[in-house]
């Protein structure tokens, strides 16, 4: 499949993962993969201080403004990001709703999360609406959403048929529809799990991923398999025969040290080969292998490496699925 093919089989792709398994990093790396294939992008970021700005060289935390990240030289793509929080949504629509004195009124006295919080879901709801209302507007050809830890997730994405099953009636059940649609049509909403090659987060993932499709109705995009261990090379023979074929002298205590350094890099690309291929076998989607990058932080420089990786493995899907 070709990135730009990837890149507009829907307008939204929600990123989700357990915490620390590199979510934010995935959604900065679409965001910058998708923006190199010339496409226009927006990255929406839910939690605040998540990483993203980070990620592109940036220290300043998002605002309810968007921002520019980066604008790929030569190239029509580029990415902004904003961030979304319930109060901001809830002030928006109110005044959206010809309401504007009550919004105000509302945070002067700092009632607002009273509110948003006296209906079950609707602090979810009235962020995704506004992600409909993006998405419904085209500002960019991908919207990215970097969304809560895997827990939060489901119930985020859970919340608007909740709302829809307990309302009568009113704009709130209006809103939560449209969120419902939203969430429910592929060509407009995708959801991509992001894990890493542990007996873990791959058990969280395959879970998530059909508590998901059972309870919110939503369509499952190719999972992201993060930091996935390369393949050894020159590490199949032992140590000592290494040393004695190239006739170089090594003292024993070196030898047992290059040893056990050699079996502990064996098996830790095993233990990560076993549990991609549980996560092929047991939850049946595309996958997207992303290398383990020797690095203590992410900046613009690895956003762009995991962007040309994940692009790799785009591009690698159909021969995938065809074998």
């Amino acid at each position: 499949m070709d990135v730009e093919t990837f890149c507009t089989e829907s307008h939204v792709i929600v990123v989700a993962g357990k915490g620390g398994v590199g979510k934010t990093t995935m959604s900065a790396a679409l965001a910058t993969m998708a923006a190199e294939a010339g496409k226009s992008v927006l990255i929406v970021e839910l939690e605040g201080k998540s990483g993203i700005t980070t990620a592109f060289g940036r220290r300043e935390d998002l605002g309810y403004e968007e921002v520019v990240m980066t604008q790929p030289a030569g190239l029509a793509g580029s990415v902004r990001a904003r961030r979304l929080t319930p109060d901001d949504a809830l002030i928006e629509y109110l005044e959206d709703h010809g309401l504007g004195r009550v919004s105000r009124r509302l945070a002067r006295s700092g009632l607002i999360d009273v509110v948003s919080t006296a209906i079950p879901g609707i602090r979810d709801v009235l962020v995704l609406g506004k992600v409909k209302q993006l998405e419904r507007a085209e500002v960019a050809d991908l919207i990215v959403v970097d969304a809560p830890a895997t827990g939060h997730a489901i119930t985020f994405l859970t919340s608007a048929s909740g709302l829809v099953n307990a309302a009568r009636g009113g704009p709130l059940r209006v809103q939560a529809q449209d969120v419902v649609d939203l969430l429910s049509d592929p060509a407009r909403c995708r959801v991509v799990l992001v894990t890493l090659p542990e007996e873990l987060p791959v058990s969280e993932t395959i879970e998530s991923a059909y508590t998901l499709e059972d309870k919110a109705g939503v369509q499952l995009g190719p999972v992201i398999v993060n930091a996935c261990d390369p393949d050894p090379v020159g590490l199949d023979r032992p140590a000592a025969e290494v040393a004695a074929a190239a006739g170089v002298a090594v003292d024993p205590d070196h030898l047992e040290a290059l040893e056990q350094a050699r079996r502990f890099r064996l098996d830790r690309h095993a233990v990560s080969a076993e549990q991609v291929e549980r996560l092929r076998r047991e939850l049946p989607l595309p996958h997207l292998l992303v290398p383990a990058l020797d690095t203590e932080s992410i900046g613009p420089e690895q956003t762009r490496a995991l962007a040309g990786a994940l692009a790799e493995s785009v591009r690698g899907l159909v021969a995938e699925d065809a074998s």
